[in-house]
């Protein structure tokens, strides 16, 4: 029975239980299914290292408070953070790692900064 390598489907020649034909064609094989499988967790860790870096901004701006609609325009994707935060007034935050955020009235949003 022949066995196969998993990267460039060559024959195997050697151990029973060996995958590939060299180092290269199993560095070619892992490299190619992690690309595949990480692709849509960098998507994710951009949207929420561009959103930790929007509310940073606007914090050391000196800035409590800021409009939705601004953060909106400079591309704050409010569909992704990492956590939320309970207060205890009740009051619900929204984290992208240690900044946060509160909807408030008139389309404003209360930032937080996490220590």
């Amino acid at each position: 029975m022949s066995r196969f390598c998993l990267d460039c489907h060559t024959e195997i020649k050697g151990r029973a239980d060996k995958k590939f034909c060299d180092d290269q064609c199993r560095n070619n094989y892992n490299n190619k299914r992690k690309s595949e499988d990480g692709e849509s967790i960098r998507r994710i860790n951009q949207i929420l290292n561009k959103n930790r870096k929007l509310l940073k901004e606007e914090s050391n701006n000196g800035n409590n408070k800021v409009k939705k609609e601004s953060l909106a325009k400079k591309g704050f994707d409010f569909d992704y953070h990492t956590h939320y935060y309970l207060a205890e007034t009740g009051n619900v935050y929204v984290f992208c790692y240690e900044y946060g955020y509160m909807f408030s009235q008139n389309d404003e949003v209360i930032l937080l900064k996490k220590e």
